[in-house]
């Protein structure tokens, strides 16, 4: 019998790689789960808003009813925004943490009982700029640094269970996210046009980066192995990011930051 895994987000970029590299390589029955409707010949999808407790409830219970089983679950789902502190609105930030962290959050405490019955697994996409905060992208990277954090204590409160977690750590992946981000420019120039440039650099970084195929694989293969790891980083280049981030001074580590990202 085939295991079945569930794949928020999964309707494209990072999310979609997962989902085929996951049903093609490995043999899984996926559920995608995305607001929007999505066909894709060999996945099964299912619109849910992560953000809405009540709908992934029923999503969940559908794959329940239609599979029997779940194996594993991939939170992918996700969204950007950008701008100066000072000048974004809480409820685009509130908003940012219903969907990044909760959704998370939402997904994982509906798929758990299920988990425990078949010692699953859980993989939460994380970020390298939940490691590496991101001037002008602060409320994205403090949602994704909460995602490791959570997904560290998750690990533990359920490794009694047999049920693994893991958190993944992306580098600059080319996908669609980075024209769906939600760009404020307001201040910018009384910040001297530092927002603009500070994004402008960014949204560079992430049309050249790693193609989303291979970032998908990664994780499809990450979640076949016999061991999960708590923390994974996707790229040699990324790696030695998020150590160094780890060994340099904090004022150190923050004036490179300040040199890349805020000038």
């Amino acid at each position: 019998m085939s295991k079945t895994a569930i794949v928020t987000g999964g309707s494209s970029g990072i999310g979609l790689q997962t989902a085929l590299a996951l049903k093609n390589d490995h043999g899984y029955e996926v559920y995608v789960f995305s607001r929007k409707p999505f066909e894709h010949p060999g996945l099964k999808h299912i619109c849910c808003d992560v953000a809405n407790e009540e709908d992934v409830n029923r999503a969940v219970s559908k794959v329940l009813e239609e599979s029997g089983q779940l194996d594993l679950v991939i939170n992918c789902a996700g969204m950007g925004i950008s701008g100066a502190l000072e000048f974004t609105e809480l409820k685009e930030a509130k908003y940012l943490f219903d969907v990044n962290l909760f959704g998370t959050v939402n997904v994982n405490k509906a798929c758990i009982p299920y988990l425990r019955e078949s010692k699953g697994r859980i993989i939460n996409i994380s970020s390298v700029a939940g490691t590496v905060p991101i001037p002008f992208q602060s409320f994205y990277s403090a949602s994704k640094a909460a995602i490791n954090s959570y997904s560290l204590a998750l690990a533990n409160e359920l490794k009694p269970f047999g049920i693994s977690v893991c958190a993944v750590m992306p580098g600059d992946t080319a996908t669609g996210f980075t024209a769906a981000r939600r760009k404020n420019q307001e201040g910018d120039e009384l910040y001297q046009g530092r927002i603009s440039r500070s994004v402008s650099r960014m949204e560079k970084d992430e049309q050249q980066g790693a193609d989303s195929t291979l970032a998908g694989k990664r994780i499809a293969g990450l979640a076949v192995r016999r061991k999960l790891p708590y923390l994974y980083t996707i790229g040699f280049s990324y790696k030695l990011v998020n150590l160094l981030i780890k060994i340099l001074p904090v004022s150190l580590s923050q004036k490179l930051i300040y040199m890349l990202y805020a000038r």
